[in-house]
């Protein structure tokens, strides 16, 4: 299994720029993107509840690729929030966010925002939902906050430096065992790929403790960092999802695996072009190996 945090090759590349000036390294922008996630999850409490709305039938409610795949308002209004923010603090940087599409800069820095990951929970009133900053450079994520609105839990990374929860350092579990190993995953908004996601892990099921399906990636990612979850693997997930998660998961000694058919991740690893996959490292090739085994190239 190798490790990686690589973009998305159908994302927007970074920018080419110069070298970053002083005051710009990694550690300066994870502070920006923990301070940027705080002031959102604040911003976000002040906004309508769409589950006091009942559900799927709450005002300013949207779909967007299926019937089931959601955007409220409060995504919109979230995103709009933190682009002020980061133009305000880095207005040399370009954004890519969920929401709102792409945002030229002129720095090396790209920004990925995704406003509320888990929007499904959010308009449900479930907790599992969560927002979501990485600062990415050459392709690559540099640092980066993923915080728990619900909770306040607040994680973050910058790459070499490690991740925290809440100030305190993550480290993986330390899962030596395939078949006492517990699993996270997720499910496509295409019916279709969900059958053949179900498939796969279902086939996978009776070879690990249990499977657990929370809704948010980047929040199944920082499980796995804070050892809450042992591994995790999703299908079809975009670049804002996991941006945060994976260096998180990463940098507390995961073996992270992301989308990407260049680079370190050859398109024939049999995990699919557009796996995402994190695990402790005793059990990440004997899980891997097992999602092979059950169809993970064909999901």
């Amino acid at each position: 299994m190798v490790t990686v945090n690589e973009a998305s090759p159908t994302a927007a590349s970074s920018p080419a720029g110069p070298a970053a000036p002083a005051g710009d390294e990694p550690a300066d922008l994870r502070r920006t993107a923990e301070d940027i996630v705080k002031g959102a999850a604040e911003h976000l409490a002040g906004l309508p509840r769409p589950w006091d709305e009942r559900g799927a039938a709450a005002e300013g409610v949207a779909t967007k690729s299926t019937p089931t795949d959601v955007v409220t308002a409060s995504d919109h209004a979230l995103e709009v929030f933190i682009r002020e923010r980061l133009a305000a603090l880095r207005p040399g940087d370009a954004v890519v966010g969920e929401e709102h599409g792409s945002t030229a800069g002129e720095s090396r820095t790209m920004w990925l925002v995704d406003p509320i990951d888990g929007t499904v929970n959010f308009l449900y009133g479930m907790p599992w939902y969560a927002i979501s900053v990485a600062a990415v450079r050459d392709g690559r994520s540099v640092a980066g906050a993923v915080i728990e609105p619900a909770s306040g839990r607040l994680w973050s990374a910058a790459v070499g430096a490690g991740a925290t929860l809440d100030g305190r350092p993550l480290r993986v579990s330390g899962a030596t065992e395939l078949s006492l190993s517990l699993l996270g995953t997720g499910f496509s908004y295409r019916a279709e790929r969900r059958t053949r996601q179900v498939r796969m892990i279902s086939g996978m099921l009776p070879h690990v403790r249990d499977v657990r399906r929370a809704g948010a990636a980047s929040l199944d990612l920082c499980a796995v960092a804070a050892g809450w979850a042992d591994a995790y693997l999703e299908h079809g997930c975009n670049w804002w999802d996991w941006a945060a998660g994976a260096l998180i998961a990463e940098e507390a000694g995961a073996l992270v695996r992301t989308p990407g058919p260049t680079g370190s991740v050859p398109p024939d690893d049999g995990l699919g072009p557009d796996a995402l996959f994190a695990a402790t490292p005793a059990i990440a090739e004997a899980l891997a190996d097992l999602a092979r085994k059950h169809g993970a190239a064909e999901v």
